[in-house]
Order: C-alpha cells, then sequence, then structure tokens
C-alpha cells in the first residue's frame, strides 16, 4: 500500500502542470479522458483524477451524454 501512496501523491503533484495541458486538448475540441490520456501519454486513471479536480472548479463540463463505452467527452468550460 505504501507504494500506490506514494504514486497518489506524485499524481496529485503533478495536477497544476497537467491542468494546463488538458484545457488546451480540450480547445481542440470535446474529448474523453481515454482520449485525453492517450494524448498526453499518460494513464486514464490520473488523467480521470485531474479532470474531475477541473470539473470540480468549473474549468471543464460534460458536453450531454456518454460515448457508447460510456465514457462522458469533456471541454473546457467558457471563461
Amino acid at each position: 500500500m505504501g507504494g500506490e501512496v506514494g504514486d497518489l501523491r506524485e499524481i496529485i503533484r503533478e495536477e497544476m502542470l497537467m491542468q494546463d495541458k488538458i484545457l488546451d486538448l480540450l480547445r481542440e475540441g470535446p474529448k474523453t479522458v481515454p482520449e485525453i490520456a492517450a494524448a498526453l501519454g499518460r494513464s486514464s486513471f490520473e488523467v480521470m483524477l485531474w479532470v474531475m479536480g477541473l470539473r470540480k472548479y468549473g474549468r471543464v463540463a460534460e458536453t450531454g451524454e456518454p460515448t457508447d463505452e460510456g465514457y462522458y467527452r469533456y471541454r473546457a468550460a467558457a471563461g
């Protein structure tokens, strides 16, 4: 378990760096978490944490219904 906690701390530490990269990708058009992860070369787990942080503070929003695979597309929020 110690390794998992350390990994989570590292993911959280990288959040501020990754927010701008995620927002830049979403300005190109809405994307799912797996699409964002592939574009960044990061895991979907990491990206989900960062996207949920952005969503919590109103910086991204879902575009509507989930895809056939069950993923929501996210877009950069206005403002």
